[in-house]
């Protein structure tokens, strides 16, 4: 695979620049509208933009497929609409609706939407709809996030260590997944086996190799947590020199929703979400079933006390590697149909989110970071009902201030003495 250039060519307002693109006018009585807001969205991915003083705009998605294209209608005129009798060709209004409409490609990656105002009743998708929707959105969100975080959190619970490394860590699952069924030309089946063996692979040897060596030697829990940010680094430019900047799909990317009342799902989300309550429902058991998983958290409450009682802390901790490995590639694999896409810092996207669940669960403890997840994933989601979507991101850190304004130790951590 060739290496790309240093960056991904971005327009002015953040968009990723793609061969694929609806674009067009948006005029009144003739006249172009400035200022105007759109959005696109389709299998997961999302972007907007606005109309420039001629009334022209541009939105790039990450294939030809079929979107939803929605003009804000309070950015438009008082007393006017979108005139659904002008829609061009495979654009078509969304039912309920009249700022929303679904539009697809013909035989080349661009599709002109010239949109024409006119005066009329705006209507929209109620308030409980779109929270349903939304709601649906942020646990699928939250259980893929929970994945990572798991692992991230028995990390931290085992050695101390914050990991930023960990993002590259999902990143690498996607990665493997990527290669093995785009370039290698393998079935999906063997490139996501082959990615979740990679992590298994990935997190042993990042043990082996560094932190283990470290370790021993004694470093303390900041020079390791500055190593982590060398190593998430290194590894992230590292990736951008072999797949480039762009975002690259994996196979089946954006397939059709199906409708559920007011819930859009496709079946990747469908299975995502059910891949993703099997492997934590198969950790829990291994948490609290295994001796394997019983040494863990006995390290992660006392990993003094759990060596002179004869825990091997080197095995377990060797163990918990794999294990954190295992479970950021399946959530990178998840993410990549998420978002959609691979891309080479991936990982560093969702790596914030990591931590505001693990600290907002209670540091070191697998449950408490998918509690954290979950209640991440759903904030970020629902916030888009009042916030811009650029902004919902922040809205799970606003959570975990307030969570921990009132419960300093997260929701399932433990009160700990100071002084």
């Amino acid at each position: 695979m060739p290496a790309g250039a240093a960056h991904a060519e971005t327009t002015p307002d953040g968009q990723e620049v793609t061969d694929f693109y609806f674009a067009g006018n948006i005029t009144y009585d003739d006249e172009p509208i400035e200022g105007v807001e759109l959005s696109v969205k389709g299998g997961g991915f999302e972007g907007e933009t606005e109309t420039d003083a001629e009334g022209k705009w541009r939105l790039y998605v990450p294939e030809k497929d079929k979107y939803t294209i929605a003009v804000d209608e309070d950015t438009l005129p008082d007393g006017v609409i979108v005139d659904v009798e002008s829609l061009p060709d495979g654009v078509e209004p969304v039912a309920g609706t009249s700022g929303e409409f679904e539009a697809e490609f013909g035989l080349t990656g661009t599709k002109i939407v010239n949109l024409f105002l006119g005066e009329g009743e705006r209507i929209t998708i109620s308030l409980l709809d779109q929270l349903a929707s939304r709601l649906v959105g942020g646990l699928n969100f939250g259980l893929l996030l929970a994945l990572a975080s798991m692992g991230a959190a028995l990390i931290y619970g085992t050695t101390r260590l914050s990991n930023f490394a960990h993002a590259e860590m999902v990143t690498w699952g996607g990665l493997v997944a990527l290669v093995t069924t785009t370039i290698w030309q393998a079935p999906l089946w063997v490139g996501i086996v082959a990615a979740v063996i990679a992590g298994g692979l990935f997190g042993w040897a990042m043990d082996a190799a560094l932190w283990r060596p470290l370790r021993r030697r004694g470093l303390g829990v900041v020079q390791l947590m500055i190593v982590s940010i060398g190593l998430s680094l290194a590894l992230r430019y590292l990736f951008q020199y072999f797949i480039g900047g762009g975002t690259r799909q994996l196979p089946g990317a954006s397939p059709a929703p199906m409708q559920f009342g007011p819930v859009s799902l496709s079946y990747i989300d469908l299975i995502g979400m059910g891949v993703s309550i099997v492997v934590i429902l198969a950790v829990a058991w291994f948490l609290t079933r295994t001796r394997i998983g019983k040494a863990t958290r006995a390290i992660s409450d006392n990993p003094q006390l759990a060596a002179a009682s004869g825990i091997d802390v080197d095995r377990v901790i060797r163990y918990v590697w794999i294990l954190s490995g295992l479970l950021a590639a399946i959530s990178g694999i998840l993410w990549a149909y998420f978002r959609p896409g691979v891309k080479w810092d991936m990982g560093m996207q969702m790596l914030l989110l990591i931590f505001a669940a693990i600290t907002l669960g209670g540091l070191g403890t697998a449950f408490g970071a998918l509690v954290g997840s979950l209640i991440v994933g759903i904030a970020v989601e629902v916030s888009t009902l009042w916030i811009p979507s650029d902004l919902k991101y922040a809205s799970a850190l606003v959570v975990l201030i307030v969570i921990l304004l009132v419960r300093p130790q997260g929701l399932l951590g433990r009160k700990e003495r100071l002084g």
